[in-house]
């Protein structure tokens, strides 16, 4: 019995201690992509990863992390390097889980990257890439504020070339807002980001 109790306390050690690491990584992560150091910051969350396979959060960081970072450079041949990574990083997670919609979110901000990269090549090719990715988030969960905004807000960055009605593209910008506000995070290193882009996106909308 004493054995017993000595295994599982031990157990109960390691597992903490692992969540301890995993916690500690990924503060140190985040405050490296907060201090600006993009590629270290994705490197760190890439061992977590292979560290923590249970997680799907560092593999979606790490393609958040080299998503973002594509948005800041001219260079052709280092934005297809950086959607390389961010891609490969979101298929190890897509492949355990087609249910999640921050998923089909990240999904849809690396071909909104594609697009922005070079319009006139990429535009017919990812623009309905990403509306399918944001269908599908909005399928799975039609109240995540991401999957709101994200699609209202790709379709507003079109509109004067598509010529579509931004007025209800804007109402739905509203209505993000108003989710993020009530939007709860399952864990503190869940996606919680993009309010200050909506009240930026409402802000051009008047």
């Amino acid at each position: 019995m004493k054995k017993i109790i000595t295994a599982i306390a031990l157990l109960v050690t390691i597992i903490s201690s692992a969540q301890g690491q995993f916690e500690q990584g990924m503060g140190k992560a985040f405050q490296l992509w907060k201090e600006g150091k993009n590629t270290e910051a994705s490197d760190l969350f890439e061992r977590i990863a292979a560290a923590e396979k249970a997680s799907w959060l560092p593999n979606y960081y790490v393609a958040l992390v080299n998503t973002t970072s594509s948005f800041g450079t001219q260079d052709k041949n280092q934005i297809t390097a950086l959607l390389t990574k961010a891609q490969n990083a979101l298929d190890v997670e897509m492949i355990k889980d087609q249910k999640n919609a921050e998923l089909y979110v990240m999904q849809a901000m690396i071909y909104t990257a594609w697009v922005v990269a070079d319009p006139m090549t990429n535009g017919m090719i990812y623009s309905p890439k990403v509306m399918e990715a944001y269908a599908k988030a909005k399928a799975i969960n039609p109240n995540n504020p991401r999957v709101v905004f994200g699609e209202a807000d790709y379709q507003l960055g079109g509109a004067k070339w598509t010529g579509v009605d931004t007025k209800p593209l804007c109402v739905q910008v509203n209505k993000a807002i108003e989710l993020f506000a009530t939007f709860k995070p399952e864990t503190p290193f869940s996606p919680k980001w993009g309010l200050d882009r909506a009240l930026e996106a409402q802000k051009n909308c008047k």
